[in-house]
């Protein structure tokens, strides 16, 4: 009761981050109001997709990646249809892929120690068929040892990850862009409401957002002339390179919206590992050299001026410009507090 009174005044909407179907039925009956962040890459990693998606990260062509990427087309598109009509006509945000491919491909180690144990299959007699489909794996094994260590990075989470991969292999922001508006169009023609929203992630630069903008308006243009249905959808850009924070006039004249990505922006400001820094920040809160951690709530005084910057250069280019964050910090109070007083539209929460 007293959250429906709060309803009527609040200026802050409230989101899930959510990646599933049932993940968004769930969100809405809790009372979330769209989806701030459905993160695309958690749908390959399924039991039936994530062969097809290793397939289409070993193809050496590009006529073979597509192939692979036709297969994982309907896939994507049911999944947004699925997200569309359970939160009924709501905001939906979707983030193009983001992680570095070799997320999808198994860990070099684990790789390493199946062909040893292949290699050593063949020294022993065994029966012809056996020996064939031993052979077979191991070619195959080794051929994916290979893939892995051609996309080894010393530090993925500013390899080549987010927009840069959209930029190298843009076949794979069209088969994306092609399942969301597919998806779109056939919710219109059921007479429902809905304007997604297609958020590029990582970008620093304003040329990297004019690039994969071309290619997902091509393919948007593309799909409603051949539905014969007219779907509106933004194109926005997460913001969570420092870069992207500084130059943020110049890219909001190309985005619709900006999403906040305050975990890789804490990473970047602090030159902090999110998945290593525990090792160190509990001496710098026992020290009182930080009073929390700031991966749990957002450090207003270096992380949050980045932020307010962002907000200040891009509604002076775009007053419309729509505003929120979706990293971990959305679902933290003393966050959500500062989020409100810089002028977010919504926060979007785990």
């Amino acid at each position: 009761k007293l959250l429906g009174w709060a309803d009527k005044v609040r200026h802050l909407g409230v989101r899930a981050n959510a990646d599933l179907k049932e993940q968004a039925e769930l969100a809405y009956a809790f009372g979330a109001r769209g989806i701030g962040l459905c993160r695309t890459e958690h749908m390959f990693f399924g039991e039936a997709r994530l062969p097809i998606m290793q397939r289409m990260i070993l193809a050496e062509t590009t006529e073979d990646r597509r192939e692979a990427l036709a297969e994982l087309l309907p896939l994507q598109r049911q999944d947004f249809l699925g997200i569309f009509r359970a939160m009924r006509g709501e905001p939906v945000t979707i983030r193009l892929i983001d992680p570095p491919l070799h997320e999808f491909l198994p860990k070099r180690e684990e790789l390493m120690v199946e062909i040893a144990r292949l290699e050593e299959a063949q020294k022993r007699s065994l029966p012809s068929k056996e020996l064939g489909r031993n052979r077979r794996e191991l070619t195959r094994k080794r051929n994916l040892l290979r893939r892995v260590d051609q996309l080894h990075e010393f530090n993925p989470m500013m390899g080549h990850r987010g927009v840069r991969l959209g930029i190298s292999y843009p076949e794979i922001t069209e088969m994306q862009a092609r399942a969301i508006i597919e998806a779109a169009c056939i919710v219109r023609k059921e007479r429902s409401r809905l304007v997604p929203e297609i958020m590029i992630p990582l970008v620093g630069h304003v040329g990297e957002l004019r690039n994969q903008k071309a290619v997902i308006e091509r393919v948007a243009a593309e799909v409603m002339k051949r539905e014969g249905v007219k779907v509106k959808y933004l194109i926005g850009t997460m913001i969570e390179v420092p870069r992207g924070a500084m130059t943020a006039d110049a890219i909001a004249a190309e985005a619709d919206f900006f999403s906040f990505g305050t975990n890789d922006m804490t990473q970047m400001a602090f030159g902090f590992s999110r998945d290593d820094a525990g090792k160190y920040l509990r001496t710098y809160r026992d020290l009182r050299i930080l009073d929390r951690d700031p991966f749990i709530s957002i450090d207003v005084e270096g992380v949050g001026q980045l932020v307010s910057l962002a907000i200040e250069k891009g509604r002076r280019v775009r007053p419309t410009l729509k505003l929120g964050v979706c990293g971990e910090h959305g679902g933290d109070s003393a966050s959500v507090q500062f989020f409100s007083r810089v002028g977010l539209d919504y926060v979007s929460a785990s």
